[in-house]
């Protein structure tokens, strides 16, 4: 597929390392030459320096002949623009990034369809989203939901409380008498390295204290017996602080005043003022979200959750690690930097969460829809998650699971078949339309996907 990129941020360039990766032919355009530098030198991309909204640009891109066009500059503007002259030249698809709700909310009014925008994104909303599922368990720091619930992916850190550590998958299997989960994948932090491994364990790999686990779990009693073996407790969550001024924040303490009791610290006392006039049902209170004894005059310790989502990272950081040093049980914090999430996590942030990430991986699922149910990326984790479905003529019927040459850098997490979910061993067989969830590196996920196919 021939794509062109408008802009070359955060989202332009996580989003174009991942297409890159599928062997799309990528054309990023950006005014930026700085930031087209850093593609060419890391990606397999082409670049043009110029305006997307420049009809001599878009030529040189040759957009006649694109099938998907994605604007995600910073300009609202210039992003719906690029897509309306994008569809004049007969692009097929194109996906704009935007920055203003009511273009979400009032189709009755005015379509975007109607000048050629096939699907609007606002990272914002995707990030409040995001809080909105993750404060639903408040002992994992990531939660994927299939088929309405039927099966969950979780993220739990592994300390010294678990009945898991330093014990083999092979030496745990007692512990999960009903198979009510799957271990699939264990991230582990390397010494003196700024990114860490991510394995896809077998029977003989080790729990370790502070590695970041996932697990494929059925409802309920499944994710019951993971939070038990791994010390967790689910803390019901009544009382929230927001740290933050951000559109972020403002968005996920709408969305949130609706269920919870929302507190929210801003330092600017303008923006103060204006978010007391939009959230009626929030206290807004000016002040520094470093200042500790602050935060704990203003309720810290009685706060079920915190989320840290001002603009400054380092602020984020430090203000959700003196939460957690107060009692907090929940604290998510807003990473702006993708490389600083590994990092945040390792310094104790129970979650962290990027909303150029979030965006990405959206863009990304969607244009991967025809080809698999669900696709996800979880943040700081070199493995992607996807839902795929098993057809009629696939290469995996009539073969037991262990059977199978399945290679050792993916795993089948789970099966729903029926509305049942299932959790497959080694005898297990599949059958047709059965929705099938792997957990694979990038490496071999082609592969394992045609298996099924």
């Amino acid at each position: 597929m021939k794509i062109i990129i408008a802009g070359t941020g955060e989202v332009g360039f996580h989003l174009s390392k991942l297409l890159a990766q599928e062997e799309h032919d990528i054309v990023i355009i950006d005014n930026n030459e700085k930031a087209l530098e850093r593609a060419s030198k890391n990606l397999d991309v082409s670049t043009i320096k110029g305006d997307a909204t420049s009809l001599r640009v878009l030529e040189n891109a040759r957009v006649d002949r694109c099938d998907l066009l994605i604007a995600v500059t910073s300009s609202q503007q210039v992003n719906i623009l690029a897509c309306a002259m994008a569809k004049s030249f007969g692009v097929k698809k194109c996906i704009a990034r935007i920055s203003n709700t009511e273009l979400l909310h009032r189709k009755d009014t005015f379509d975007l369809e109607s000048i050629g925008i096939d699907k609007v994104i606002y990272p914002e909303i995707l990030g409040a989203t995001e809080i909105k599922t993750l404060l639903k368990e408040s002992a994992t720091t990531d939660t994927v939901e299939f088929d309405g619930g039927l099966l969950y992916l979780l993220g739990i850190m592994i300390d010294d409380n678990s009945a898991l550590k330093d014990k083999t998958l092979a030496e745990t299997a007692y512990l999960n008498p009903d198979i009510d989960f799957t271990t699939v994948a264990i991230v582990r932090d390397i010494e003196g390295e700024i990114k860490n491994e991510t394995i896809i364990p077998r029977s003989n790999n080790i729990f370790k204290e502070g590695d970041h686990a996932y697990f494929v779990a059925k409802s309920n009693q499944g994710i019951d017996r993971v939070l038990s073996l791994t010390g967790k407790k689910h803390t019901s969550i009544k009382n929230i602080m927001i740290y933050g001024g951000s559109d972020l924040a403002y968005i996920t303490a709408k969305h949130l005043s609706k269920k919870y009791n929302i507190k929210l610290i801003c330092e600017d006392r303008e923006n103060c003022e204006k978010l007391a006039d939009n959230l009626p049902n929030v206290m807004i209170l000016n002040g520094k979200g470093t200042d500790v004894n602050f935060l704990m005059e203003e309720g810290l310790d009685d706060m079920d959750a915190f989320l840290a989502l001002s603009n400054e990272t380092e602020k984020n950081i430090l203000v959700s690690l003196a939460a957690k040093e107060s009692g907090v049980k929940k604290t998510i914090s807003q990473v702006e930097n993708i490389d600083y999430i590994p990092l945040a996590q390792n310094m104790g942030v129970n979650t962290t969460i990027n909303i150029k990430y979030l965006a990405a991986n959206f863009i990304f699922k969607y244009i991967r829809q025809d080809e698999v149910i669900n696709f996800s990326l979880l943040q700081g984790v070199d493995a992607e998650v996807v839902e795929i479905e098993v057809k009629e003529n696939s290469k995996v019927l009539n073969n037991k699971l262990k059977d199978l040459d399945f290679p050792k850098s993916g795993i089948v997490g789970g099966v729903i078949r029926n509305k049942q979910p299932l959790l497959p061993r080694g005898n297990f067989e599949f059958e047709v339309k059965d929705r099938v969830i792997i957990v694979s590196k990038h490496e071999s996920l082609h592969s394992i996907e045609s298996m099924f196919k």
